[in-house]
């Protein structure tokens, strides 16, 4: 296994809040996946996985206002090299956005490892079969559950292969937040909404399908809704 990772500076024309980074750098990829034949019809098949992740822009502002005339880095992790090398041209090419432009990308190729931690970045969105999202007031064990699913079920669509776990791979779950984190967005018809989702410490299990689990969250992204930015995650880990 491994994940290909793009870091994308990006020089700011307009400032930009950062309740609306996420939504603004969705769009950004959106537009690039769409000048590509074969990434539109993925990017428009709503029953398939998107296999990456995307995270917000580095530094945060203390304003959380992203200035006009700075620069900052975002980056996008995926573990398909057929979508990493088709999408990285046109990521440079949309020039005329008026909100940023990408002046630099530096592409990286993160072979497995081990997982000691992970940190989600952004907010980890899960859905519970009564359609709202989990709270903190839920069990954990079903929120534990779900994920484990989720990336079970993204390891079997892209490596055609089923995993067959012994337990949980997660050993241990901090929650990071007092209230839940949203994820503010538009939809076509122009009327906003949320995604909410909440921030986790994990320590992931020592086996061999707990740890491609934990690897696989780096590339794809942990729960749902990877493509507007949910579930980004940083790891610490042994190389």
């Amino acid at each position: 296994m491994k994940t290909i990772e793009l870091k994308c500076t990006v020089y700011i024309k307009n400032n930009i809040s950062f309740d609306k980074s996420f939504e603004i750098l969705s769009q950004y990829i959106s537009y690039s996946m769409c000048q590509d034949e074969e990434l539109e019809k993925l990017h428009n098949n709503n029953k398939s996985f998107k296999n990456y992740c995307f995270g917000g822009f580095y530094p945060i502002e203390k304003e959380k206002v992203y200035k006009q005339g700075k620069t900052y880095t975002f980056s996008i992790r995926t573990i398909d090299e057929n979508f990493a090398s088709k999408i990285l041209p046109h990521l440079t090419q949309n020039t005329k956005n008026e909100n940023f432009i990408i002046v630099d990308i530096s592409e990286k190729t993160i072979s497995q490892h081990f997982v000691t931690e992970l940190y989600s970045a952004t907010p980890v969105i899960v859905t519970m079969k009564n359609g709202r999202y989990w709270m903190k007031e839920d069990e954990i064990m079903l929120l534990q559950n779900q994920l484990q699913q989720n990336l079970l079920n993204k390891y079997k669509a892209f490596y055609d292969e089923e995993l067959e776990p012994s337990q949980n791979f997660i050993q241990l779950l901090e929650l990071k937040n007092n209230r839940a984190q949203t994820i503010k967005l538009t939809n076509k018809n122009g009327k906003k909404y949320r995604l909410f989702g909440n921030k986790f410490r994990i320590i992931p299990n020592e086996d061999e399908v707990s740890q491609k689990l934990a690897f696989l969250a780096l590339g794809v992204g942990l729960g749902e809704k990877s493509g507007y930015g949910g579930g980004f995650c940083v790891g610490k880990g042994m190389q």
